[in-house]
């Protein structure tokens, strides 16, 4: 299969690409950084004649759309690129699929649960009156109906994700990077950090993702939504604990604070509809992801 990954220089999508490419499929990457390989296409997805010409002398049988602005506080920071970025650009996908016909999977993210303090069920968004807390949260919602509505109107055919805290060797840090790439960071190099401890997660490791993201390529079921989420269900507090108890370091530069405006509390994840559909699998623990991604953190940054 013919396969395009969009953000395939990304946290997910480079070890997507190389999974994809380990089934035998004939992976192109498209990001906006400058980038050798006979199968990388330069684009920013915000820019219809970027990507319109990529589909004009390219033709693909699936597309993986993760290319994205990530994260509450970036959001926040860079708004006008966030919605640039994220509604206009998966607009220009969309607009592209519509002409060319291609299956898209698109990267959506658990935060489009917002205020619900309920398990998290993939139809929790249109069936219940919850609200979306920040602008990534919104960006990603309007996402989703952006492809219902193309998939009404033109018959376009999508399989949306909802990721839940993946994590892991690959994501390198930034002050708007996932919380556990940011803690294991901080704690390495003596900085302090925030830890909310009224909010719990379904972390992901990601090579379990990955896995199961490669899946939908062999089962795609037009117009599903699932939920791509960790079996152990824990609070901020215990992933902090975990990494310093790893490194060797007390807490005395961690901050506890009660709670986190404009951020989803809970994300209890039921991610039975994925290991239905998709072979989802839970294969690595918090205590055996928690090290190796310190350990790639330290050989990334040289540290120790």
């Amino acid at each position: 299969m013919r396969i395009l990954v969009t953000g395939g220089l990304g946290a997910v999508g480079a070890p997507l690409v190389r999974e994809l490419r380990q089934r035998q499929h004939d992976v192109w990457v498209v990001d906006r950084v400058h980038s050798s390989g006979a199968q990388y296409l330069r684009c920013d997805i915000g820019y219809y004649r970027q990507i319109a010409q990529i589909f004009e002398d390219h033709a693909f049988d699936l597309v993986y759309h993760l290319a994205g602005e990530f994260g509450r506080k970036n959001g926040e920071d860079f708004y006008e690129t966030l919605w640039h970025t994220n509604a206009v650009g998966t607009k220009n996908m969309l607009r592209s699929q519509e002409k060319h016909g291609f299956r898209m999977v698109f990267t959506s993210s658990s935060e489009v649960y917002g205020d619900w303090d309920g398990v998290m069920t993939e139809d929790v968004p249109v069936s219940q009156p919850i609200q979306q807390l920040n602008d990534y949260a919104i960006s990603k919602w309007v996402n989703e109906m952006q492809i219902m509505n193309s998939a009404a109107r033109f018959g376009t055919e999508t399989v949306r994700v909802r990721l839940f805290n993946t994590y892991g060797p690959g994501e390198h840090y930034s002050d708007y990077r996932s919380v556990i790439c940011k803690f294991i960071y901080h704690a390495l190099h003596d900085m302090p950090y925030t830890v909310y401890l009224n909010h719990h997660r379904s972390s992901t490791y990601i090579t379990d993702t990955v896995y199961t993201l490669a899946n939908i390529s062999e089962h795609f079921n037009s117009g599903e939504i699932y939920n791509i989420a960790g079996d152990e269900y824990h609070d901020i507090k215990t992933l902090s604990d975990m990494i310093l108890h790893h490194l060797g370091k007390d807490d005395r530069l961690v901050e506890y604070v009660e709670q986190e405006a404009h951020n989803t509390r809970d994300k209890k994840s039921d991610n039975s509809k994925a290991k239905r559909d998709l072979g989802h699998r839970c294969t690595v623990s918090l205590e055996q992801g928690i090290p190796l991604t310190i350990q790639w953190q330290k050989e990334t940054y040289q540290h120790g």
